[in-house]
């Protein structure tokens, strides 16, 4: 098991690719802590991975919010004795409406995708800088990387703000070994995507345009995220790692 002896701490993990990250990364030895604003799926993924054995949390988590935050750190360190690992999943997506576009989406897209990634590494490097280092991944997407007609601009913007981000809080925190690296999703089947991917015209042109042929699954990006936490990703950090099907690669 590659995190046997780990505590990790993850938002955005009641549903999607947060919920597959935290039971991976129990079944892999870690001891989770568990963040969302869903309070319901998250206690019930919280109990299913206690169901088998492993150490989990749920805290009620609004990313935008700095006193939260510092609340589900000082849980991890209260419950678990320490922090290891940050992984910043929670995140919002939308599509673009033309002329339609409000500067409120604009500033929910900031507020969620990017301050909530801030807040979140502010709160948890001291608690990682006293276990004496640790892991923290960033949760960006292919949409950080690429323009796209049809993604509302905020959204793009948000995402490739993580990205950027997250290199410079590399170059910042690497002397105290805290390791900082992004996970670049593309097409993945969850609930936040399940507008496109129900829908047969929207799943088969995505399906088309992807080199795979298919659908990312959430556990897709759960092992990409699970390499970037272990010790196995010790010399690796201000990294982004793709995982897209080949999407961005054309």
């Amino acid at each position: 098991m590659r995190l046997v002896g780990k505590v990790a701490l993850i938002s955005g993990a009641a549903r999607g690719m947060g919920a597959e990250e935290a039971r991976l990364f129990a079944r892999e030895g870690a001891q989770v802590v568990l963040g969302d604003v869903l309070d319901e799926a998250g206690e019930q993924v919280a109990a299913e991975i206690r169901q088998q054995g492993s150490g989990a949390t749920y805290v009620p988590l609004d990313v935008t919010q700095e006193e939260a935050w510092s609340e589900a750190v000082k849980t991890a360190e209260l419950t678990y004795g320490k922090l290891d690992i940050l992984v910043n999943n929670a995140g919002i997506a939308g599509y673009s409406k033309g002329d339609d576009d409000t500067l409120e989406d604009f500033d929910r897209f900031l507020a969620v995708n990017t301050r909530g990634t801030y807040l979140g590494i502010r709160a948890a490097i001291p608690a990682i800088r006293r276990a004496g280092g640790g892991s923290i991944v960033n949760i960006s997407s292919i949409s950080g990387l690429i323009g796209q007609k049809y993604v509302h601009a905020g959204y793009n913007a948000s995402k490739g703000a993580v990205r950027i981000m997250t290199k410079s809080i590399a170059l910042q925190y690497a002397a105290d070994s805290i390791r900082v690296n992004s996970v670049h999703p593309g097409p993945i089947r969850t609930d936040m995507t399940k507008a496109v991917w129900s829908n047969p015209e929207g799943r088969q042109r995505t399906e088309q345009a992807t080199p795979l042929g298919r659908y990312g699954e959430a556990l897709d990006v759960a092992y990409a995220v699970l390499f970037l936490a272990s010790d196995e990703a010790a010399f690796v950090t201000g990294a982004e790692l793709v995982v897209d099907g080949g999407f961005t690669a054309q």
